[in-house]
């Protein structure tokens, strides 16, 4: 069964286009673009989420990442 998400795919793809802009307009290589949303991926992690819950929070997100390349 599909998860189903509580965002709109309009939502999400407006905020995906809008990243991937930045990282265009800035000509960012392979590298330095994920180095950067990875960065941004450990700010979120480390301003928004307990740090209780923040390796159970990565293992999640790694999961899921890895599915979406499958």
């Amino acid at each position: 069964m599909p998860i189903q998400s509580k965002y709109s795919d309009n939502q999400v793809e407006e905020i995906v286009d809008k990243l991937i802009k930045v990282l265009s307009d800035n000509q960012a290589t392979v590298d330095l673009s994920l180095m950067c949303l990875g960065n941004s991926i450990t700010h979120i992690l480390k301003e928004h989420v307990p740090a209780s819950k923040r390796q159970v929070v990565v293992e999640n997100f790694t999961n899921a990442l890895i599915q979406s390349l499958k």
